[in-house]
């Protein structure tokens, strides 16, 4: 029976022991502290790692976090000064530092930061207005990080940083605000369109005119040398005329033309004036006559000196050189009527005519005017001078 006793009392013993061993043994993980008591009052603080207690006589807190936390806030309405109500969303970052004043100084640390946020936001939002809020979250987050800091130092806390993660006005406000916006940017954008049209007028003002100077100036260019050009071939005209006037002056002055060749010439370039549809009216020198007065003679010779020659038979008739056909009224062209086979009767002898001929520059009257035209021709006086006036000796 006392062999039993002594068994049960010591496997109790050793349950004792063992218990009191694992209550007297405590490992704090790192970054947290634990607050022992001893009889209800504060004895000491554990720190991270292996620490031993008296059992049955400390008690230990629950373990206190040491880390940085983050909490977050929901929105709170704040007035601001002009009179608007503003829903804020705050975060607060804050650490403990002394968990015996975290743990003793106030019930609930994390109520009391967030009840402490609200207060000291509505402060310090309240004396600025809906601009200034919405502009200036680094002056509020330094303000509120500054009284927070100060009230909780007492609780063994630190605030690290205060941070407005919204600001929401109401809609009304809200509408306006995007309306304003809207049109700043509108604005904007019609100052940088009409900078933009202004700029591409000026280019194309100044593109344009750098066109027209350049094509002025090549239509100089081309102006000058289409004139040097037509000047060079004007005096190679004129140098060729002034050849062909030369070669022919020295001809007419080696062939010694006499007075006869030269009506005969003149005789022949008539149907030319008359030629071409144009030509309504040409003047006949009333001279005319002498002309065909000195033809005629020398054809007469010419018959005269056949019909005298001698001759053994009876000679053939030889027709007569008919120089050119009877004119149907020879007074239109020499202003007298006659009844000869060819010719009118020959007229005194025109010294005007003979002048003419020979260069002397005589005086020209005014003939017959043909093609169904009467009259002398209006606004004509003498015919000029000879195309031998200029050089008498070519005669």
């Amino acid at each position: 029976m006392t062999t039993v006793v002594a068994s049960v009392l010591l496997v109790v013993f050793v349950v004792l022991l063992a218990v009191a061993i694992w209550r007297s043994v405590r490992i704090i993980p790192q970054a947290t502290a634990g607050i022992v008591e001893r009889f209800g009052r504060y004895h000491r603080t554990l720190n991270a790692g292996l620490n031993v207690v008296t059992p049955f006589v400390d008690r230990l807190r629950p373990l206190i976090d040491l880390r940085e936390q983050v909490v977050s806030f929901p929105p709170q309405p704040v007035i601001t000064r002009d009179n608007l109500v503003v829903g804020i969303d705050t975060v607060i970052y804050f650490q403990v530092t002394d968990p015996k004043a975290a743990t003793y100084e106030v019930s609930n640390y994390i109520t009391a930061v967030e009840q402490l946020t609200v207060t000291t936001l509505r402060n310090v939002v309240g004396g600025m207005d809906l601009e200034h809020v919405l502009t200036s979250r680094d002056q509020i987050n330094t303000e509120l990080r500054k009284e927070l800091d100060e009230a909780t130092g007492k609780w063994g806390i630190r605030v690290g940083r205060v941070e407005l993660k919204a600001i929401e006005p109401p809609s009304s406000i809200q509408d306006s605000m995007e309306k304003q916006m809207r049109a700043d940017r509108d604005k904007r954008a019609a100052i940088l369109s009409a900078e933009g049209n202004k700029q591409s007028a000026i280019l194309n003002a100044e593109g344009e005119r750098q066109a027209a100077v350049l094509k002025a100036r090549g239509e100089s260019e081309a102006a000058v040398l289409r004139a040097e050009a037509e000047a060079k071939a004007q005096a190679a005209r004129a140098r060729g005329q002034a050849e062909a006037i030369t070669t022919v002056f020295r001809a007419i002055h080696e062939g010694n033309p006499d007075q006869r060749l030269l009506a005969y010439q003149y005789m022949q370039m008539l149907p030319q004036i008359a030629q071409g549809d144009a030509n309504k009216v040409w003047i006949v020198p009333s001279e005319i006559g002498k002309a065909l007065e000195g033809i005629g003679g020398l054809v007469s010779s010419i018959g005269g000196q056949a019909a005298a020659t001698p001759s053994a038979t009876p000679a053939t008739p030889v027709p007569q050189p008919r120089l050119m056909p009877e004119p149907a009224a020879p007074s239109a062209l020499a202003g007298n009527s006659g009844t000869g086979p060819q010719f009118d009767p020959p007229i005194g002898r025109h010294a005007g005519f003979e002048g003419w001929l020979t260069g002397g520059g005589g005086p020209v009257d005014h003939g017959a005017v043909g093609d169904r035209e009467g009259g002398p021709v209006p606004g004509a006086g003498h015919a000029g001078t000879s195309p031998f006036d200029d050089d008498p000796s070519l005669v």
